[in-house]
Order: structure tokens, then C-alpha cells, then sequence
């Protein structure tokens, strides 16, 4: 045994003599008047520094002297403590061990931000810490603990990103928000991107009252002012004005229409019965080796599905520009190109940890949600993307 631990265990069996200490309750009781002392210790310590002489001394400077004390009721690990803080005067006092704006001494504002970022709500969040600390949290405390997180969230918004993006995938994903006193649909816009090493990164997250092509180019425009200057695919969903707003912002790049969205929006109102049959056929169409192929094959898909389900044929046709261009790429870059999944299971994380929250009470609210869950998504996000350098210099090739 260490000299060091020697001298703590004796202090420890002599306290626990002198305080007649016999079982965790008296232990927690007494290390609390220990702490409530320490901390008042320092603070005279502080204003000591401060006027530049100690207590009950007029040795420093007669213009400002102590002025009594104010109680105050902070938070600890140890649970809540009434502490006597000195003033001064002049009021020029600010403590830096209980700053003045301040009542929390824990690592309690650290676990509130954690449960509310793995979608806990503020109930099951307050009686969370009252299980643990013996006292209960009010929403209002809840709420001013993970405000301290938007500074953090308004500088990684605003942060400058890179200039070249390989890919970039953009979704929407929609929450019910308290405006006015009303609830309404707004919408969380998405962006996320590969980088040139092949990492992902989400580049930003902007609430919309809904999802539209105009609010798109807004962000877009967003991206571009951050330095985002060149993007060589962009993959999307179906939403009409997508291509505009893109082509507005970025006009050389390509933009690839996600193919599990257009399955689904074209095989909405595909009877059961012949669904399997006629996703067979469609297969056929988007595994074609290159577009010559896929194009041949979409013709025969129309001979046989146009009478029945024409509106399913016309959405293919209508689309093949913005359906077709991952033909032109291997299959390393179809894998990446033909689907917004990276995006999609981002979404998912979204999605478990606001299903508590049926209701945001503010924009403000859900960001703070997306931001944390985003944040721990993130910290997954280690490995770059399969056969990197392959992709790489195929698209050198292709688009130099």
C-alpha cells in the first residue's frame, strides 16, 4: 500500500470514529457538510484575492470590503446543498467555483444533455435523476441544461466545409412542432456527404415549415456560401424542383434520383396479386449492365404493365433522366449512388430518439434532439467507404 493511500485510509477510519459513522447514509451526510465547507472555504478564498486582503484585515483597498453573504441552492453529485456565498460592495464579486448564473456543482448537466440526446423525455429524465440524486428536475431546469448546447450547434452549423464532395445525399424527415399555438408538420432537411477520403459527415441540418424545392436551393445555397464548391453526384429523392434547385446551385454536377424511392412511389398502387410478378420485371430494369441494356429492358416492361398500370410505366419514363446515370458508373459507385440509404438509417437514428417526443415545444427543441443524436450516429462513423481509392479514380476519369 502507497504512503499516499496509507494516510486517506487513516484519515478516512478517523473521521468516520470522530463523526460515529456506521453506514452509507451518515457517510453521504457527512461528506456533504465536508463539501458545503470546502466549497464556502474557496469562495472566501476567491473574494480574498479579490480585495486583496483576508478576512476581518483593512490592509487592501478601503474602497470596496465584504458585504455579508447570500444564500444560495446548488446542485451536486452528493445531492443539493444551501451554500452562504460572500459579497462584496461594489458587487464586482464573481465567484468562478459557483459562477453567478449558475446553480449546478455536477456532472448532472452532463448526463441530463446524454439522456436527452438518446431521446429520454424530461419526465423520465427528472425522475431519472432523483432515483439517483434525490431530487427532482423541473422542465425549465431540463431546458436551460441543453441550451447550453446551442452555441455548440450554431458554430458546427456555420463551420466551413470542404471545397469537393464526391457524393452528397439530401432528405427530409418531418416532426410535429408547437408554432404559435398551434401544432404543426415542419420539416428537418438533411444533408450528408462523402468526403474526398472517403468519410461520412453530416454537413447540416435546417427546420423548414415544409419540404420544398425553394427551401432546398435556400440550402444549397447554404452549402455553397460554407465552401462547398463542386459536389459530383448528388443523390435525392423524388420531390418535383429537386433537379432545379440543384442545377441552379450546381450545374454540373449529376443528380441521381434514389431507386427505392422511385420503387415505391411507382408500385404504390400496384394490385398484391401481381406486385411480385412486375417487381421481377422492373428488376430487370435498374440491374441492367449499362443504360442501352436498361432502356431495352424498360421498353419490354412497358409492353407488358403499360395497360394495366400505366401511371407506374410513365413514372419510369418520365424520370430516366435523373433514373439512369448511375449506368455510366462500376458497381463500387452504383452501390453508393442508386439509393439514399446512408441517409436513410441517419434517419432511423433520428426516429428513435424523437419517437418519445410525439411533440417539440419549439424549433429550438428539436434541433438540440437531431444535434446530440447526430453527434453519437457520428461517433460510429469511423470507416471510409468500401474500395475507396476504386471509386476515386474512376470518377478522376470520368469527370476530369
Amino acid at each position: 500500500m502507497t504512503k499516499k493511500k496509507t494516510k486517506i485510509t487513516e484519515l478516512t477510519k478517523s473521521l468516520m470514529a470522530e463523526k460515529n459513522i456506521t453506514d452509507v447514509a451518515d457517510l453521504q451526510s457527512v461528506l456533504k457538510e465536508m463539501l458545503k465547507s470546502g466549497v464556502e472555504t474557496l469562495l472566501e478564498a476567491e473574494l480574498d484575492e479579490q480585495l486583496g486582503y483576508d478576512k476581518y484585515s483593512r490592509d487592501g483597498d478601503s474602497s470596496n470590503y465584504r458585504n455579508g453573504k447570500s444564500n444560495k441552492r446548488v446542485r451536486t453529485d452528493l445531492g443539493e446543498l444551501n451554500l452562504e456565498i460572500p459579497r462584496d460592495r461594489n458587487g464586482d464579486f464573481e465567484p468562478q467555483i459557483v459562477p453567478k448564473n449558475s446553480s449546478d456543482l455536477s456532472a448532472i448537466e452532463d448526463k441530463v444533455i446524454s439522456m436527452y440526446g438518446k431521446g429520454m423525455s424530461q419526465r423520465d429524465i427528472s425522475a431519472h435523476i432523483e432515483d439517483i440524486y434525490g431530487m427532482p428536475l423541473s422542465a425549465q431546469s431540463i431546458s436551460r441544461m441543453t441550451d447550453k448546447i446551442i452555441p455548440m450547434i450554431e458554430e458546427w452549423q456555420h463551420r466551413p466545409l470542404e471545397s469537393k464532395y464526391p457524393f452528397i445525399f439530401m432528405d427530409a424527415i418531418h416532426y410535429k412542432v408547437k408554432h404559435n399555438n398551434r401544432i404543426v408538420s415542419k420539416a428537418a432537411y438533411v444533408v450528408v456527404g462523402i468526403n474526398m477520403d472517403g468519410k461520412k459527415d453530416v454537413l447540416g441540418i435546417w427546420i423548414g415549415e415544409n419540404e420544398t424545392s425553394k427551401f432546398w436551393l435556400k440550402v444549397l445555397t447554404d452549402l455553397k456560401n460554407r465552401g462547398v464548391q463542386e459536389v459530383t453526384i448528388f443523390s435525392v429523392d423524388g420531390l418535383p424542383g429537386f433537379e432545379q434547385a440543384i442545377k441552379a446551385t450546381y450545374p454540373t454536377s449529376v443528380v441521381q434520383r434514389c431507386i427505392i424511392h422511385q420503387i415505391r412511389y411507382s408500385t404504390r398502387f400496384v394490385n398484391y396479386k401481381d406486385k411480385k410478378e412486375l417487381m421481377i420485371d422492373l428488376k430487370a430494369v435498374y440491374q441492367s449492365p449499362n443504360e442501352e441494356s436498361a432502356y431495352e429492358m424498360l421498353v419490354e416492361f412497358e409492353e407488358k404493365w403499360g395497360s394495366k398500370y400505366p401511371s407506374c410505366v410513365k413514372s419510369w419514363k418520365d424520370n430516366w433522366h435523373v433514373l439512369s446515370p448511375f449506368f455510366s458508373y462500376s458497381e463500387n459507385i452504383r452501390r453508393i449512388m442508386y439509393t439514399t440509404n446512408i441517409i436513410e438509417n441517419l434517419n432511423r437514428q433520428y426516429r428513435k430518439v424523437t419517437k418519445g417526443k410525439p411533440v417539440f415545444p419549439t424549433d429550438t427543441s428539436l434541433v438540440k434532439a437531431l444535434y446530440l443524436a447526430t453527434e453519437n450516429a457520428a461517433k460510429k462513423w469511423t470507416q471510409r467507404q468500401r474500395n475507396w481509392d476504386l471509386i476515386v479514380n474512376e470518377l478522376s476519369i470520368i469527370h476530369s
